[in-house]
């Protein structure tokens, strides 16, 4: 039986404008929707808040507040969102449809992929978090389920922000937001995610394309957060024998444990990436996986389910800037994972038609009353047109030829709607009223702006307060050389003051290290002398733990990172690391030797030689050395050696 017959959207016209088809997926948070949109005819997915979230003003505020910021993250390989609104218990965003499977419908038909398959798709993935990180969004909740991938090929990224709306909530489950299988180890210890915590998921993401199950598995999700919390990802050719040893180094860097290891946004993992694929070879990108590695099954920590998707009818070709190009391997499995259209069932034959009768019966009776009333009050009341969309002239003029006078008309800002069009009515579209009212028209502004703050020469905390107040968010902080202005001050916006700017939108920072100071040579001196020096720069001195065998004095400096002559900012720490002494070297026995043979022995041992001969001899054996034979000197060190005298 087809489950979504049951489903009360189903059919319905959402906010007056959005036609409800087919439901394609329920997740945790929303149940996702194949939905038309009647204004501009055109097919799109609806994402319908879970009514028990819904009851949650709090809650509905911040998903919509991230909504609207995702919304204006445009790249195409984001899931774009075009609309945000309610209806009663409905809350919902309209986002673009992707017709197609899910990455977990490809792994979990097809199991492991081939190398070049599965970088062909981590690599537009990449592409579409590196521009949210770039603009300061972290996604939180990267996994296959959120990677789409359309029939046309397109590798596209959905559920961008909404995973911060939600915040630390639980789901039913009490597990972790997000799945735990993707989970990097600071957002279950600390509570905390940044860009990092993306470049962890995409690591455990190509660990499973590549080897077709989750590095980290368990009976429940403590037993998973417990190995993430305490155990490397495997290297992929643990898994899959043959993998290139480039593969496993990707995989290591993006899930490496420690958070300042990994890559420290998805633009910098995608450069590694594409170096990784440059030493590949043919033979590398296209290993065949084995065939016993059996396709990843649902678990309990896969909390999205993916229904079987009806295909729409042909609305025509949409225009598209810039598209995926799948190889065949790829192709090939997105091809494989699209759920097959189900066969239709017919009336069971001679089934009784008493229930047909009573339909006919019902729809004949439904329509005689109806037009009755309507006949009744025909001469009373009328019908309010449509409006919505509508130039305000072309919204006065069918008002008036329906008998309706216009009472007001507002204006309000719009992200959707043009200027001088009609976002909504009072009395609303279709609403019936008396011949002799009148309606409350709210015209467009058009997008509100606002202008970006100049906080050029302020902290970096004041100049955070400053684009809050003017109702923009602090995007990416970068840091520079100046010589102009202070430490830790704003240098610059980006983009620059002034600048109109949606609200909510992203402004990246870029905060002065100071002027720059050369770093001194302090090698050879003493640990007291060097930090002296150091000081006198304006720099500070730490000395590494443990000292290392040099050919400097014991006790005195080694070496120093960053190295002298190199750039740093006022306070910043140059690195001392301290010398033990050279090392001790055994002296080899030279006694009666030629001096040349005695000489090479001793050089060739790592010391330097001085040769003594007595007066008016001309002996050129050895008769003695400064250091007897066996015993041991500082490597590099002088041992004389002298002749025998008359």
């Amino acid at each position: 039986m087809d489950t979504t017959l049951q489903d009360p959207l189903i059919g319905r016209l959402l906010d007056g404008r959005y036609r409800v088809e087919a439901r394609i997926a329920v997740g945790g948070m929303a149940t996702v929707y194949r939905a038309v949109d009647t204004r501009l005819d055109r097919v799109l997915a609806l994402k319908v808040m879970h009514p028990a979230l819904a009851a949650d003003a709090s809650f509905v505020e911040r998903f919509i507040r991230e909504a609207k910021s995702v919304a204006r993250l445009a790249h195409p390989n984001v899931v774009s969102v075009y609309d945000q609104g309610a209806e009663g218990a409905w809350v919902y965003l309209a986002m673009e449809y992707v017709a197609g499977c899910t990455l977990r419908d490809v792994l979990r038909d097809r199991g492991a992929l081939q190398p070049r398959a599965a970088l062909d798709i981590l690599e537009p993935v990449l592409a579409a978090l590196g521009a949210a990180h770039r603009a300061g969004f972290v996604h939180r909740d990267m996994k296959p389920e959120n990677v789409l991938i359309g029939d046309d090929g397109w590798v596209k990224v959905a559920d961008f922000g909404l995973v911060r709306a939600v915040g630390t909530s639980t789901d039913t489950t009490g597990s972790l937001l997000g799945t735990v299988s993707y989970l990097a180890p600071e957002q279950i210890e600390h509570g905390t995610a940044d860009t990092r915590s993306d470049v962890y998921a995409c690591g455990v993401v190509l660990y499973e394309m590549l080897t077709g199950a989750k590095p980290h598995t368990g009976e429940n999700a403590a037993q998973i957060i417990y190995r993430h919390l305490n155990q490397d990802v495997p290297p992929p050719s643990a898994a899959v024998p043959g993998l290139s040893p480039a593969l496993d180094a990707l995989v290591a860097g993006a899930t490496a444990r420690d958070a300042e290891a990994r890559a420290q946004d998805a633009v910098v993992l995608l450069a590694q990436t594409l170096e990784a694929r440059a030493v590949l070879g043919d033979a590398d990108l296209d290993a065949m996986p084995p065939q016993a590695l059996a396709p990843v099954s649902a678990g309990a920590e896969n909390r999205t389910s993916v229904l079987p998707r009806a295909v729409p009818e042909d609305r025509g070709t949409t225009h598209r800037t810039s598209r995926l190009e799948m190889p065949a391997t790829a192709t090939a499995s997105v091809a494989t994972a699209r759920p097959r259209r189900s066969a239709r069932a017919g009336r069971p034959g001679g089934a009784p038609r008493r229930g047909l009768y009573a339909v006919v019966t019902a729809l004949v009776l439904v329509l005689l009353v109806g037009g009755g009333v309507w006949y009744i009050n025909s001469g009373q009341f009328t019908e309010v047109p449509a409006l919505l969309g509508q130039t305000q002239a072309n919204a006065e003029k069918r008002l008036g030829d329906a008998g309706l006078d216009v009472e007001s008309v507002d204006k309000a800002y719009s992200d959707t709607v043009d200027r001088g069009s009609v976002i909504s009515s009072d009395p609303a579209p279709g609403d019936r009223v008396r011949g002799n009212d009148a309606v409350k028209l709210v015209v467009s502004r058009g997008p509100e702006t606002v202008d970006v703050p100049d906080v050029a020469g302020i902290s970096l905390a004041d100049a955070r307060k400053a684009l809050k107040e003017a109702g923009l968010a602090p995007g990416m902080v970068t840091r520079e050389f100046s010589d102009e202005v202070g430490r830790g001050e704003v240098v610059r916006t980006d983009p620059e003051a002034g600048t109109g700017r949606h609200p909510d939108s992203a402004v990246a920072l870029v905060v002065s290290k100071g002027a720059p100071v050369e770093v001194p040579d302090v090698s050879g001196l003493s640990v007291e002398d060097a930090t002296a020096a150091l000081e006198e720069e304006g720099l500070k001195a730490e000395v590494e733990p443990g000292r290392v065998e040099s050919s400097q004095v014991a006790g005195d400096v080694d070496r120093q990172a960053p190295d002298a002559g190199a750039e740093a900012a006022e306070g910043d720490t140059v690195r001392l690391t301290v010398s033990k002494g050279p090392p001790m070297v055994e002296v080899p026995d030279v006694t009666g030797k030629d001096v040349d043979e005695a000489r090479e022995l001793l050089e060739d041992a790592g010391f330097e030689v001085r040769v003594d001969r007595p007066f008016l001899s001309f002996s050129d054996t050895v008769a003695s050395q400064s250091v007897d034979g066996g015993g041991t000197a500082a490597e590099g060190s002088t041992v004389t050696i002298r002749t025998k005298g008359l």
